[in-house]
């Protein structure tokens, strides 16, 4: 295998980890932010039963003070993972745009690199056979 093949595969292999490692995140905030959906109902009908909606109160029900607290470190946790997100998603794009370069510098190799800068289309990169001529759909 020639050098700039194993280079186009190993971008290739770069770009899929970026794209699951974003699509990870996006499932982690939304188990999150359903678990925390969850934990207010659970505040909500301890709140009706004993009739008490201030967490101050000294009445309050200790169950719903631990689910407050429980939710909140949850949704801390998914604002961290937004975070944590948003850089993925920069990165995937990076890379998808370096992946896309890489691609078009195989398939057109006296093309100079200027026109090659600017160009993302994720899902003609991964139709390119081996023997550098692109795919038409």
């Amino acid at each position: 295998m020639k050098s700039h093949e194993m280079a186009l595969r190993m971008k290739r292999f770069e770009s899929e980890m970026k794209v699951r490692a974003v699509t990870d995140l996006e499932e982690m905030i939304r188990n999150f932010e359903d678990l925390a959906a969850d934990l207010n109902e659970q505040i909500q009908a301890e709140e009706q039963k004993t009739r008490m909606n201030d967490p101050n109160h000294p009445r309050y029900s200790p169950l719903a003070k631990l689910a407050r607290a429980r939710r909140d470190n949850i949704l801390a946790s998914a604002r961290a993972l937004r975070a944590k997100l948003n850089q993925a998603i920069r990165e995937r794009n990076r890379v998808a745009a370096e992946l896309e370069q890489a691609v078009n510098r195989l398939v057109n190799p006296g093309q100079p690199l200027a026109d090659l800068v600017g160009r993302s289309n994720l899902q003609s990169q991964t139709n390119v056979p081996r023997g550098g001529a692109r795919k038409r759909h």
